[in-house]
């Protein structure tokens, strides 16, 4: 496989457990996620897909070259077009996802491209969830048991985790990050943070964030440190008549200024915002508003290199 944007190296499939791969994308930034791979007696399964055709294209590649065929099952861990667009390219896997998340993606179609009109996503064609479910489910890839555990409002209106009990691996979706800044501007602070306790509660040994690095348990203390520090950001730009912009400003990015897309800052701080005045979990905010204040704090579009 060839690398992908400036300066990375090329993606592929990292063995974490015997049989259990994290596929990393870097550097991790907008629209560079990762997806997982349970392979066990013959089957196999796969955590999410990616953001472009070229890049679902390599992806394939990489999953074929340790799993015995095509993946039978396909989990989306939420909506989002980096962690989904990919699906068209593995017609052979049942998809699998919380039935929010398809709504939300049936909502959203390929909203996330015109974002970033200069990226070639390729003929991309859309590929809904065909089995849902509310709360959890266990599936049985093989001799692997996988769960499927449900969180949200947190990172979206519907998160999905994937954990291995008895090989302790947690591919956590976008719940967790590494070494990026976290993103919670559809979702919840405070569902994000009831999360991590339940993920951390788990006792992984492992963790596959959705951007960034494999990581260990104490990844999940780094992203709650973060979102704790937006509440008071937020709590204190309120006391001051300050606005989430503002607010941004005046505090920057702090100990998280070497993360990546720090930018983030901004959408999240209208989002932790929104929860100090009491409105509720996932409430409507506008995303196209809020990329174009995240610009003009950034002084610039966020840059993606899918």
């Amino acid at each position: 496989m060839t690398g992908h944007g400036p300066g990375s190296r090329a993606p592929e499939p990292l063995e974490v457990a015997d049989g259990v791969f994290a596929y990393v994308q870097p550097d991790g930034g907008w629209c560079l996620n990762n997806a997982g791979l349970i392979v066990s007696a013959g089957r196999s399964a796969l955590v999410d897909t990616v953001a472009t055709e070229s890049r679902a294209r390599s992806l394939r590649t990489a999953v074929l070259s340790v799993a015995p065929a095509a993946p039978a099952i396909l989990v989306n861990t939420h909506f989002h077009g980096d962690h989904s667009f990919g699906n068209f390219l593995f017609p052979e896997a049942l998809i699998v996802a919380h039935e929010d998340t398809r709504a939300w993606m049936a909502r959203a179609g390929l909203h996330l491209t015109g974002l970033w009109p200069g990226v070639d996503w390729g003929a991309l064609r859309p590929a809904l969830p065909e089995l849902t479910f509310r709360e959890r489910v266990t599936l049985h890839v093989g001799d692997t048991e996988a769960q499927l555990l449900s969180f949200g409002p947190a990172h979206t209106a519907a998160d999905t985790v994937v954990w291995l009990p008895r090989q302790r691996v947690l591919f956590a979706g976008d719940l967790v990050m590494n070494g990026v800044t976290p993103f919670c501007p559809m979702g919840s602070v405070a569902g994000c943070l009831e999360a991590l306790d339940a993920l951390r509660a788990l006792g992984p040994e492992v963790v596959v964030p959705g951007h960034g690095p494999v990581a260990g348990p104490g990844v999940l203390d780094d992203n709650e440190a973060y979102l704790r520090r937006l509440r008071v950001l937020a709590r204190d730009g309120l006391a001051a008549g300050l606005g989430p912009l503002a607010a941004a400003r005046a505090a920057g990015p702090g100990p998280y200024a070497g993360w990546v897309d720090a930018e983030r800052l901004v959408p999240n701080l209208f989002r932790a915002y929104a929860e100090e005045r009491g409105e509720v979990r996932g409430s409507h905010l506008d995303m196209d508003e809020l990329f174009a204040r995240m610009t003009e704090f950034h002084g610039e579009p966020p840059a993606c290199h899918a």
